[in-house]
């Protein structure tokens, strides 16, 4: 027997996805459109076809900024991911504790991202902060404003301490969807704890941790905010990561042709390592 299907729900969602295109469309038609063109003052365009698109791909400074963003999205991804498994894990299942653990791990995401910029800033300073402070009383030399190496340690250091929050909220809510049937069968099987989570919980665990690495990739890539409050892309250029870079060259420069070209380009990387990593990781599923 066919079923009939109603299609009457999409007439709901239609204003929505008119005014977020109409949303999306625009502003991305304006950047395309300094993207081909050069102007020089008094809104006169003149056409320059891929001109700038070339200028951006064959540039040192884009493959530096490129190299530095990747480097720090595949850090903080390494780090994040299996602490915030870790995490997850070690959480309660039941009791009182239960809510205060979510209630902890969700304060993070819940402080705006220049407030956590300034807390690292200040949090980092050599002299007065709590972190610069005790580093230094140690014995190591720390000053993220003079080293690149401790600029980067502390950029990594700031992003895990705000985004880890949200994978161990995902990967906790695939632990808890797990039936008890699972560990019952385990335990008189007398599965290890490994064996457990290998073949039980990661596997279930599968699908928010795909949906966890797709977010904080995406979000890490463009993040910005953080690390211009706390080094501004110093020292020098050494945490000058791509979306920086854009900024500097649209509004410190007032370059808008290559600051569209690079947009662009750099929206077009996000979107096709998205899609690889999602493609990837969703393989074994569709086979």
């Amino acid at each position: 027997m066919n079923k009939t299907v109603n299609q009457k729900a999409w007439f709901f969602v239609l204003p929505v996805l008119i005014l977020v295109a109409f949303n999306a469309l625009i502003p991305l038609m304006t950047v395309v459109n300094y993207s081909v063109q050069e102007t020089f003052g008094n809104n006169a365009f003149f056409w320059s076809g891929l001109t700038w698109f070339q200028e951006i791909l064959t540039s040192d400074r884009f493959h530096a900024s490129l190299g530095r963003q990747l480097f720090f999205t595949f850090t903080i991804l390494a780090i994040e991911v299996p602490l915030g498994v870790m995490i997850a894990l070690a959480m309660p299942r039941k009791g009182i504790w239960v809510s205060v653990c979510l209630v902890l791990m969700a304060m993070p995401l819940l402080i705006p991202w220049n407030v956590v910029g300034a807390m690292w800033n200040i949090f980092g300073l050599p002299e007065i902060g709590l972190l610069g402070k005790t580093l230094n009383t140690l014995g190591f030399d720390y000053n993220y404003t003079r080293q690149p190496g401790d600029a980067w340690f502390t950029l990594i250091l700031m992003d895990v301490w705000h985004w880890t929050s949200l994978v161990v909220l995902l990967a906790y809510a695939g632990l808890v969807s797990i039936p008890d049937d699972y560990y019952q069968a385990a335990k008189i099987d007398g599965a290890s704890s490994w064996a457990v989570f290998r073949y039980i919980q990661l596997p279930k665990m599968k699908r928010v941790l795909t949906i966890a690495i797709l977010l904080r990739f995406m979000d890490s890539f463009n993040i910005y905010t953080e690390p211009s409050v706390l080094t501004g892309g110093g020292p020098g250029n050494s945490t000058t990561l791509l979306s920086i870079d854009l900024v500097k060259i649209a509004l410190g420069q007032f370059d808008l042709g290559p600051a569209a070209a690079m947009s662009l380009i750099y929206f077009l990387v996000i979107l096709l390592t998205s899609w690889v990593f999602y493609a990837v990781m969703t393989r074994d599923e569709e086979d």
